[in-house]
Formats: structure tokens, C-alpha cells, sequence
């Protein structure tokens, strides 16, 4: 099938297949007018890299776990220490929001809002400390 199709059918724009192609992700069969000739094997790891990337693998994340997904000599373990990783990494950035989100929320809540040149929130930003 052609790009086209494949972009239908996997859900990805075709210059992200393009894209996944010049890194070496996938690589597509060419028709005997050159152009490129997808087959539905190739849908499916277009679908599943599209997955993996939505629960935010890397794109070398995506590689590995590609390389497991055809491997089917794979060792689940070696799946599940990738996601390990990528869950610890979404447990830190969770922690960093969560921080975040307090920090703001002080300022927030220090600032009237009103119409004096008093700001919580810039003084804040200035690294002096709200009252």
C-alpha cells in the first residue's frame, strides 16, 4: 500500500512515516515504480511505535522496544525493565509538577489581584519572597 494508505490505516501523518523511515525505524518495501510499498506487518509497527510514543517512549525507546516486539526469543523481563524506567521517569516528572504546582499556587494565593503595584507573583519570580 502506498503512504498514503499506510497514513490512513496507522493514524500517523505520512511525513512522520517519512521521518521514521530516515532514522531507521521502519523501512518500507519500494514498488517496482519506486515508490514506497507498505505492508500491513509494517501498519502494525507503525501503530505500535505510535503507542509507545503516546505513552512517551523515546524514539530510541520505541527502537528497543520494536527490536523486543520482533524478537519472539524476547525475554519479558527485558520488556518490562524498559517500562520500569519509563514509569520511574513519569513518577519524577509528577513529583517536579506537583512541586511546581504548590510553588505557583502560593504566589497565586499571596497576590490580591488587584489594582495596587504590589505583586506576590513578581517578587516571587524575582527570587524575593512573597509576604
Amino acid at each position: 500500500m502506498n503512504i498514503g494508505t499506510a497514513a490512513r490505516q496507522s493514524g500517523l501523518p505520512a511525513k512522520t512515516i517519512r521521518y521514521y523511515e530516515e532514522i531507521g525505524l521502519l523501512t518500507a518495501d519500494r514498488a517496482p515504480n519506486g515508490y514506497r510499498d507498505y505492508s500491513t506487518d509494517d501498519i502494525h509497527r507503525l501503530r505500535f511505535v505510535q503507542r509507545a510514543r503516546s505513552l512517551g517512549f523515546t524514539v530510541e525507546e520505541c527502537r528497543q522496544l520494536l527490536s523486543l516486539y520482533s524478537d519472539r526469543e524476547r525475554a519479558s523481563a527485558d520488556v518490562k525493565a524498559i517500562a520500569q524506567e519509563k514509569l520511574a521517569e513519569v513518577d519524577r516528572k509528577i513529583a517536579e509538577l506537583t512541586g511546581l504546582r504548590k510553588t505557583l499556587g502560593h504566589l497565586v494565593s499571596c497576590c490580591h489581584g488587584d489594582d495596587r503595584p504590589e505583586c506576590p507573583i513578581i517578587d516571587g519570580l524575582a527570587g524575593r519572597a512573597p509576604h
